[in-house]
């Protein structure tokens, strides 16, 4: 089968057991953990990340064994992963109740090999296959076998535990067990982001932030039909944008120069009803809001904001990709700092009880792309004993988003290539196909070294 085409029709997947594992005895009595204002604004999304792996050679214990065994021990570390998320009664918000309901593992097996499967595609290759949800377990993990011996690792979290961060600490950790190392991360469960007194903010964050309901955001309008598509980007390719964004002595980041790329590419399908769009970053706020020796590193929890610039679209489709690439430096610049943090605590203080959102995220803010920066992602460094991975990505199970969506990861190969999983709508999956540049190439066997 050539990769790209519709997947095979007999690619199926059997699921033959279910089991639960909970934290060693030693954890923490059962105790409730409030979540911390940052915390609130995650919107409860399901976050998943999945790693391939080929077939394991000179392993003497079976994967799913091996992988328990350490999870167990791994939660020890993580014991909030063991619990549950639910809604306080008395105050309408979500809480962890740690209390070691324990995380769902799912084993399955493939009826096709992995050279067979469509890395491109992940609207016909991971739903209902891959990735099933159940909403009782906040961590899931499905180990799924294929017909060749290679192994797939779906990691499934409630974003109410934590961030791209608190989940990178968590698998590392696991990680280490497995491979009978030292544990690097020391987690910090404190939740410790609370609000200054009086708590006051800047009032220009009423323009981008809303409090919500878990309903509105399950059910937020969407400007189109989604497509979720696998991408990778050639080392050159970044380099050569880089290049283009970075004049009169002025460096800009890959992720820069990466992104007002994208942008001028969205400017050209945006519909002329429109006079302007805007592309967002997540920010993480560890180090802004710390300045001690070592900010935040170990906190598990979520320390995000999201900066939005907007352009009108006559200046994104004239103006050069470093003009571009001024306009998102300065965006991003907006928000990372410890101000922005600060107010955004502070707002959220003030507008709770309830989850909050940003209302570009809502799909109130009109045509609107979000790029997320997994550069520090971890990839190649998840070996659980049985190699590392040649593929790991992002995958989301949400049908409905106000936005389009970017996630960027450095490819396993180390070389300087990147991996993006992306949710976009058609006429910009047709942009990027017929782009001369050719920047975004379909995910294919060549690209993985399969």
């Amino acid at each position: 089968m050539e990769n790209g085409d519709p997947i095979s029709a007999k690619f199926e997947v059997r699921f033959i057991e279910k089991t639960i594992v909970k934290a060693p005895d030693s954890a923490p009595n059962t105790h409730t953990i409030p979540l911390s204002n940052l915390d609130l604004l995650s919107g409860r999304f399901p976050v998943t990340y999945i790693y391939f792996y080929q077939k394991p050679v000179h392993v003497v214990h079976s994967i799913a064994d091996t992988l328990k065994s350490s999870l167990t021990q791994c939660l020890a570390h993580f014991y909030p992963f063991s619990g549950r998320v639910i809604q306080n009664p008395k105050s309408h918000e979500p809480e962890i109740i740690c209390e070691n309901t324990g995380v769902l593992i799912l084993e399955a097996e493939a009826t096709i090999p992995l050279r067979e499967f469509n890395f491109h595609d992940l609207n016909q290759s991971i739903p209902g296959k891959l990735v099933s949800m159940d909403y009782s377990f906040p961590v899931q993990v499905q180990i799924t076998n294929y017909a060749c011996g290679g192994v797939s690792l779906t990691f499934t979290f409630d974003h109410a535990l934590g961030d791209a961060s608190s989940f990178a600490k968590f698998l590392v950790t696991w990680s280490e067990i497995s491979m009978k190392k030292p544990v690097s991360c020391i987690a910090d469960h404190s939740r410790h982001l609370r609000p200054r007194f009086p708590p006051s903010y800047d009032p220009s964050l009423d323009d981008e932030f809303v409090t919500c309901t878990i309903e509105e955001i399950r059910n937020m309008p969407t400007i189109s039909t989604l497509v979720k598509h696998l991408y990778y980007v050639d080392a050159s390719s970044i380099e050569r944008l880089q290049k283009l964004a970075s004049i009169n002595g002025v460096k800009r980041t890959k992720i820069e120069a990466f992104s007002a790329y994208i942008w001028k590419i969205m400017a050209k399908v945006i519909r002329n009803e429109y006079k302007s769009c805007k592309v967002g970053w997540l920010v993480d706020g560890r180090t802004r809001i710390s300045k001690s020796k070592d900010p935040m590193l170990d906190y598990i929890g979520n320390v995000l904001s999201i900066a939005f610039g907007e352009s009108n679209l006559t200046d994104l489709r004239q103006g050069s990709v470093a003009d571009v690439a001024d306009i998102v430096h300065k965006a991003i610049d907006s928000v990372a700092n410890e101000e922005h943090f600060r107010n955004l605590i502070d707002w959220i203080e003030l507008h709770r009880p309830g989850l909050m959102l940003s209302k570009n995220v809502l799909g109130l803010g009109g045509p609107a792309l979000v790029v997320s920066s997994g550069r520090r992602f971890p990839v190649s460094e998840l070996d659980f004993g049985f190699g590392s991975p040649f593929l790991g990505t992002v995958f989301s199970t949400i049908e409905r988003l106000g936005v389009g969506y970017i996630n960027q990861r450095e490819s396993a190969k180390g070389d300087g290539s990147w991996i993006l999983s992306t949710i976009l709508w058609p006429e910009m999956v047709e942009a990027l196909k017929s782009d001369p540049d050719s920047i975004f190439q379909p995910m294919n066997l060549n690209h993985l070294q399969l």
